[in-house]
């Protein structure tokens, strides 16, 4: 199977052949399927198979980039993992006009971050401390996210 069977959007198609990727691993070609059909997704797949973009392509290929407001949560349990994470939305969305991350983690400036928030980002990849600071202190409003993902889940829940 090629991504561009997968119904993602032109952009996302050459952001992915810019990469070098034309087929989908495993793990992304069934995220993918099951997330355009609607399904809530356990993923789990050895490491170097892809699952960070198995969650990135789909989340960017249904949210609204025109909506300045938080979509999508995705919590991982270290600040290396949120910017690696926050990375690869960056690469995978380079060809779409308006969608914004904004990675909120301990040991990062805190007014720097809010400064992103309220400038508006689709893509809100934290740690689980500081998300609930900022929801805590209003910071981040959560009414329209409509996805959420735990990276590295088990690790998630260890913690």
């Amino acid at each position: 199977m090629l991504f561009s069977e997968l119904g993602l959007q032109p952009e996302i198609l050459k952001s992915l052949e810019k990469k070098g990727y034309t087929s989908p691993t495993e793990i992304q070609e069934k995220t993918i399927q099951a997330f355009t059909s609607g399904k809530h997704i356990v993923g789990q797949s050895q490491t170097g198979t892809g699952k960070t973009a198995a969650f990135v392509i789909p989340l960017l290929n249904a949210i609204d980039p025109k909506s300045k407001g938080a979509q999508v949560i995705v919590m991982c349990p270290t600040r290396e993992l949120a910017t690696q994470t926050e990375e690869e939305f960056f690469n995978l969305s380079r060809g779409l006009i308006g969608v914004k991350t904004c990675t909120v983690a301990g040991g990062m400036s805190v007014r720097r971050q809010q400064e992103k928030l309220q400038q508006g980002a689709q893509f809100i990849i934290a740690t689980p401390g500081r998300l609930m600071d900022l929801i805590d202190k209003r910071i981040i409003n959560l009414s329209m996210v409509s996805y959420v993902v735990l990276d590295e889940a088990d690790r998630m829940f260890d913690m």
